[in-house]
């Protein structure tokens, strides 16, 4: 119980968001300017104040109605002056207290209180009710301060020590009640049994509050993040690596990586691939060899574009246009290729076969390449196989290798950024094998549209998408390339150039460009058209328009050489002065025979390198009829050659020739240029007409040349590159040419100015080539 005390008049200050008990000892600042004059009252009399919260701490300058009628007598223990005019108080609360009246002051409030005094102070017996209170908020605090660690040991300490239950109360409320109204509703009770009542419910809740903050607690612990974890250990790792002078870990490294494996695209199988490799990573020391090999694997996956792609530019028009540009004639070729973009267009997806562009050297299957992935707005990226002997160079070295890299295919794609480019494979006619492997086997993958979809290098050990991917292949011949490789593929050919479309080529691109390699301005060099079709015809010889690239590129050097020694503004370079930059001809413009010989025809081959004349000799000796072959001839020359020697002796009386002579003379057939190997039925009509010009002793005109296949019944057979071998007889000056009756409809594929300049005669019967060839 309380009761009441005498009355006397007090300053008051106003508390906002503060509750003062009895026994309870703290300090606060006072900044108010009524607060501060109620202090300077207090301390110049008794120092005694009247302390009382209001009600709503937004109140700046509270009235009657604005503050609590319960508050505490205090005493003022100390006083700070702070900066800035505010006061800092030390008080110790003495008594409860109600609010009788205020006082009038102008200065500071000023209210008559009458005070309560608690019945078991000095020494009253305590009942068994109220003991039993006491006790209950003994244990609920011990056990309280256990479980919220709030309570400091000497608190602890010094409530067990209390015997008084009023003060018991006050001081167990001060430290466990945080809320307002709680604290003003416990200043409140006067009643001692009803305050530890009231006290022990608070504790409850809080004890409550307290055991599922600690269950919040435990399981935020078993909860905290895998990456919070993994940085503490990091941190200590770093510091141990530190201490061991190890220098700077691998830490910001694997930062770094993970930042750049979350920021990739990548496809599930290499997102879990790549987080394993850094978990590895990430467990071992800096100085581990094994950290730059999971590095170099990591930095592969991350530099693959995975996910990136360009836009196609299926404009057919815009397409014909860059090709045009970028290459002169190869209208077949030109045309097969807007076909087979129309149809990539009309199905809108990227199967289709892959184009293989079969021709000489120098005739533009690169450069065409290119121009499709201008035409389509692609990445371009190139790969050369000629000479490759090792599969790993295609698929890529297993990671067990030290120095293991992808094969060319993986290599090439990050290198072209997007998965979309025109890949090329260069010379693809030029692989090998060995004991290595069959890099032509791995080919079979990566160009078949139906499975490449999953390719999967032996470095990266992942499946990457190769469909999108418009792999284009190029080669001499096809003769050295796999079956299975070339079915799928489809040949498009490009042949040989003629004289004229050389001589467009050199004006429209060449000579541009070799100029401008060269530093020579617009003006500064003029080929006339005279001296363009010398260097065709007397200094060059080919297929292509290389080795004429070549020889305007040495005009370009004398040429830049002579107008920084003359001065001269301009340079021209015409028939009459072309010896002075390339020299005298390596060629002559005419290489037909200058008169008909015995025994000499001219034949057509087609090389790897375009189309030749090919000289075919044979003479008759006396001899055992013995037959004699030279000129590093293969096989199927060879057998051609005595099937036309067995056709003539079968013939001997329609051709005037001595039935015995295969038992009384030797025969021997020679082709020049003996350290060229040489190969193919097509020269068959040829050895056979040189054999029976020696034999009857009539000449072969030196103005014919021929090309077929003959059978053992004197059919003439087709054959192969007819463009090529046509050129070659038009730069030999050859007038005629005898082909076999099946390839007449190969004649319409040749460019109209050759036709024009030569005759063509079509044999089916080798006795027609004869007719045509020999001279009566």
């Amino acid at each position: 119980m309380a009761k009441k005390g005498q009355r006397q008049a007090l300053p008051m200050v106003a508390l906002r968001g503060l509750v003062i008990f009895p026994y309870m000892v703290l300090h606060f600042d006072v900044g108010r300017d009524k607060s501060i004059a109620a202090l300077e009252e207090a301390m110049a009399n008794d120092q005694l104040v009247f302390l009382c919260a209001q009600k709503d701490i937004r109140v700046e300058e509270p009235d009657t109605g604005d503050i609590f009628e319960i508050g505490t007598l205090s005493k003022i223990k100390q006083v700070l002056k702070l900066p800035g005019d505010n006061l800092r108080v030390l008080v110790e609360g003495i008594n409860r207290a109600r609010i009788v009246e205020y006082l009038d002051n102008e200065n500071y409030l000023m209210v008559e209180v009458e005070q309560y005094e608690e019945t078991f102070l000095g020494g009253g017996e305590v009942d068994v009710h109220t003991e039993a209170l006491m006790r209950t908020v003994l244990t609920m605090f011990e056990k309280y301060s256990k479980q919220s660690n709030k309570i400091s040991p000497e608190a602890m300490v010094s409530v067990s020590e209390v015997k008084d239950p009023g003060q018991l109360a006050d001081i167990v409320a001060s430290n466990i009640v945080f809320k307002f109204d709680d604290k003003q509703k416990i200043l409140e009770c006067f009643d001692v049994a009803e305050r530890l009542e009231e006290i022990i419910a608070i504790l409850s809740r809080e004890l409550e509050i307290a055991n599922i903050e600690n269950e919040i607690v435990k399981n935020v612990k078993k909860q905290i993040d895998k990456s919070q974890r993994e940085y503490y250990l990091r941190e200590q790792m770093k510091a141990i690596q530190k201490e061991l002078g190890e220098g700077e870990t691998i830490q910001s490294e694997v930062e770094e990586l993970k930042e750049k494996i979350e920021k990739a695209n990548l496809s599930e199988e290499a997102l879990k691939k790549a987080e394993k490799e850094l978990s590895r990573m990430e467990k071992m020391s800096a100085g581990s060899p094994e950290v730059g090999v999971i590095r170099s694997y990591l930095d592969w996956i991350i530099g693959l574009p995975w996910g990136v792609e360009t836009q196609d530019n299926m404009d057919l028009s815009h397409a014909a246009q860059v090709l045009d540009e970028d290459h002169f004639g190869l209208e077949k070729v030109k045309e097969r290729i807007l076909e087979y973009l129309a149809v990539r267009k009309m199905k809108n997806d990227m199967h289709g076969p892959i184009l293989c562009f079969v021709g000489p050297p120098g005739v533009g299957k690169t450069s065409i390449a290119r121009s499709i992935a201008r035409a389509l707005d692609r990445k371009f990226v190139r790969t050369s196989l000629g000479g490759l002997r090792d599969e790993a160079e295609i698929r890529g070295h297993r990671r067990t290798y030290i120095g293991a890299i992808p094969g060319r295919i993986i290599a090439s794609v990050k290198q072209a950024g997007s998965l979309n480019p025109v890949f090329l494979f260069d010379e693809i006619d030029k692989m090998s094998h060995d004991f290595r492997g069959d890099p032509a086997s791995a080919m079979l993958e990566v160009l078949d549209p139906e499975i490449n979809n999953s390719f999967r290098d032996h470095y990266l050990d992942l499946e990457f998408d190769l469909s999108k991917v418009m792999f284009l292949t190029t080669a001499n011949s096809t003769d050295t390339i796999p079956r299975p490789l070339l079915d799928r593929m489809e040949m498009i050919e490009l042949s040989s150039y003629t004289e004229n479309e050389k001589a467009e080529i050199a004006k429209r691109h060449l000579i541009k460009k070799q100029s401008e390699e060269h530093g020579l301005k617009d003006g500064m060099l003029d080929i006339n058209e005279g001296a363009l079709s010398d260097i065709i015809n007397l200094y060059t010889s080919e297929s292509g328009v290389r080795n004429l690239e070549r020889s305007i590129a040495n005009v370009c050097r004398k040429a830049a050489r002579e107008l920084l020694e003359t001065g001269a503004s301009g340079i021209r370079v015409t028939r009459q002065n072309l010896y002075k930059y390339l020299g005298y001809p390596r060629y002559r413009r005419t290489k037909a025979g200058e008169a008909d010989r015995m025994g000499v025809v001219t034949g057509l081959a087609w090389t790897a390198v375009g189309g030749q004349t090919l000289p075919v000799e044979a003479m008759v000796m006396d001899g055992t009829g013995r037959i004699e072959l030279t000129g590093h001839l293969g096989d199927v020359m060879k057998e051609s050659a005595k099937a036309g020697i067995s056709y003539i002796r079968s013939k001997h009386n329609e051709l005037g020739i001595d039935r015995d002579f295969y038992e009384k003379k030797d025969i021997h057939i020679h082709c020049p240029e003996g350290a060229i190997p040489k190969d193919g039925p097509s020269a068959g009509i040829t050895m056979a007409t040189a054999v029976v010009s020696a034999l009857t002793e009539k000449p072969v005109r030196k103005d014919v040349a021929m090309t077929g296949e003959i059978t053992l019944t004197g059919n003439v057979l087709p054959i192969g590159g007819l463009k090529e071998k046509v050129l070659a007889a038009l730069r030999a000056g050859i007038k005629t040419v005898i082909i076999p009756k099946e390839n007449e409809k190969d004649i319409y594929d040749l460019p109209p100015g050759i036709r024009r300049k030569l005759k063509f005669i079509m044999a089916d019967d080798v006795m027609q080539v004869f007719d045509n060839s020999i001279v009566k």
